[in-house]
């Protein structure tokens, strides 16, 4: 079985030191990626420049309903690298059309499973989630009926929408200050940043014109150019009246509900994939893809979880509920090694090889260290323990969507799976496989690591399901009915 431990031997594939002399500056962090990492990257920072470009065009013009109008700006937004503290990062570098609006880098899928953030020594502990489909996920609330949490967004929930009432709209407001994600020191620099863009006067027009009507400090350029988190004691570095503070936190909600507003859009929740045409009696099932269908509903209970519908509701392919499926921790995450303090003295891990994703128990224990776009419920804290190591079921749809055949993508929260056909044999032999030795090379296949944690670990619904290698494949045809773009989208 592989370890925590092993990562440092595991990142130097993945990385290339930089030579030469002493402790580097903000600007030349101390490693850099892999060429093939950079190369795709590269790629990827190209397409977002593509898509922009088109969207800024439409600015010449722009649509006349006010609610398409929201969609282009949270559009623009979403692809804006000076969202970001280094003006390099858009919120689309981890959210890509190509793949669904998750990750888009294969190199990263397949090595690092978390991405880079603005500062590029800096990664997350988790894999990107898809933001498609998530601006349908309730308000994070409590169902005693059920005895569960139900809704929010991100994987551990804490983007419950309790106050916007929108949970993407909270989720949009966490990666702009995350100082692993896009690093801004404060929310201000994001609104400071977004009135310097071409999109002002459209912003002005639909939420008013006071929206940027701030008096900006002298050296607002120099404290929103130094990555966050902000320093001991200076909780919001850029200096305001509590006036203009105030017009800073409501043109922030209000570039969040923006960018949901876009995640919302037909361009991003489409309903357009084989599966919708099919109920629209549109398409058929092929014969491998009925079976897996039937499977899905049946003997392999994901539909359990990651429901396809029924009497009032959408076929979302979630519940939103959380489960932990007992993945096994992921070694390849750079964030284990992220334990000591980078150019800027910042520790994004403070537990280093012995840190355990404690999922939506941590956020309703103690909150999320890094962002914390809604505050917990205090009514919610005896739910901790219930909830530790439990993860948000994420949507099934474009589960599988990819670029090319041989783009890999990441699956679970942290990405330990590398393929479709993996989670899925992970979730019909976790019980049945043998724990891996030390390097096994039939790890994935032939045996299965340790879970990460066994708290709450789901053992009635995953990891015996008696399924044969030939209906594990009918199983990933069936979902990959869920790809987006089979049909178009027409009002």
């Amino acid at each position: 079985m592989k370890t925590k431990r092993t990562l440092l031997g595991i990142v130097a594939a993945i990385f290339v030191l930089t030579p030469g002399a002493g402790a580097p500056n903000a600007d030349q962090p101390s490693s850099k990626l892999s060429p093939r990492a950079l190369e795709e990257i590269a790629q990827v920072e190209a397409e977002i420049d593509r898509i922009e470009a088109q969207a800024i065009e439409r600015l010449a013009a722009p649509p006349d309903n006010q609610i398409q109008q929201i969609e282009l700006l949270g559009k623009l937004m979403l692809y804006d690298k000076d969202l970001s503290v280094y003006r390099n990062e858009a919120c689309a570098f981890c959210h890509m059309p190509e793949t669904g609006f998750t990750g888009p880098v294969s190199e990263l899928n397949r090595t690092t499973g978390a991405y880079p953030g603005s500062v590029r020594t800096r990664f997350s502990d988790r894999k990107p989630q898809s933001h498609a489909y998530a601006p349908l996920s309730p308000v994070l609330h409590y169902n005693p009926g059920q005895g569960d949490l139900v809704g929010g967004n991100f994987w551990d929930m804490r983007a419950t929408g309790r106050r916007l009432g929108n949970p993407a709209a909270e989720q949009a407001q966490g990666p702009p200050t995350n100082p692993v994600e896009m690093g801004l020191p404060d929310i201000a620099c994001a609104v400071y940043r977004a009135s310097q863009r071409p999109y002002r006067a459209l912003f002005e027009s639909l939420w008013g014109p006071q929206a940027f009507a701030i008096a900006w400090p002298g050296d607002v350029e120099e404290v929103c150019n130094r990555p966050g988190p902000p320093i001991a004691g200076q909780a919001l570095p850029v200096h305001l009246s509590a006036m203009d503070r105030g017009r800073v936190s409501t043109s922030f909600d209000q570039m969040a509900q923006s960018i949901a507003g876009y995640e919302a859009s037909a361009e991003v929740t489409s309903f357009t994939s084989k599966f919708d045409a099919v109920l629209a009696n549109k398409a058929k099932l092929t014969p491998q893809e009925q079976q897996g269908y039937e499977l899905f509903r049946g003997q392999a209970r994901c539909n359990e979880c990651h429901r396809d519908g029924g009497p009032g509701e959408d076929p979302l392919f979630t519940d939103f509920t959380a489960s932990n499926i007992g993945t096994p921790a992921n070694p390849r995450l750079p964030y284990y090694e992220e334990n000591r303090p980078d150019a800027l003295g910042y520790v994004a891990n403070p537990q280093g090889p012995s840190f355990v994703d404690g999922g939506v128990g941590t956020f309703l224990s103690q909150g999320h260290l890094l962002s914390q776009p809604s505050a917990v419920d205090q009514r919610w804290l005896k739910l901790a323990p219930d909830n530790q190591a439990r993860i948000q079921v994420p949507t099934l749809r474009n589960v599988d969507k990819r670029p090319y055949p041989a783009f890999v993508k990441a699956y679970g929260h942290n990405g330990y799976f590398t393929s479709l056909k993996q989670i899925v044999h992970f979730y019909n032999t976790r019980d049945v496989l043998p724990r891996c030795k030390p390097h096994d090379p039939g790890e994935g296949t032939t045996c299965w690591p340790a879970p990460e944690s066994t708290q709450n670990m789901n053992t009635s619904k995953v990891g015996n399901l008696g399924l044969s290698d030939a209906e594990e494949d009918a199983l990933v045809a069936f979902m990959q009915t869920l790809t987006d773009g089979f049909t178009s989208r027409t009002p």
